[in-house]
């Protein structure tokens, strides 16, 4: 899991981009405490930025890919069996009433 193809892609992109954010962050608070009062936002935006990036990466490393998932379907019960058969004879009762009558 941590050290399939997949994760260390995940690995190299959270490495550049955590430091670009924290980076980012402190451009912003250097710019706000200069006078900028819009930087105030970002020095609030990019550390937010920075922890759902973080959120991400470990919830797509611990992601089971879909290959590897069960893709075999529980078989339908004896009540859904009879469920479903008397839904498609409604479905074809509803299309024989909806085709046009021929004279």
């Amino acid at each position: 899991m941590w050290f399939s193809r997949r994760a260390w892609v995940l690995h190299a992109v959270i490495i550049v981009i955590v430091p670009t954010f924290i980076t980012l962050c402190v451009w912003q608070l250097r710019r706000a405490l200069s006078g900028n009062e819009l930087s105030w936002a970002y020095v609030f935006e990019w550390p937010f930025f920075a922890g759902y990036a973080i959120y991400m990466w470990w919830r797509f490393v611990h992601e089971v890919p879909e290959a590897q998932r069960s893709s075999a379907p529980a078989p339908p019960s004896a009540s859904e069996e009879a469920e479903r058969a008397a839904y498609n004879e409604y479905l074809t009762e509803l299309a024989e009433q909806d085709q046009p009558k021929r004279w």
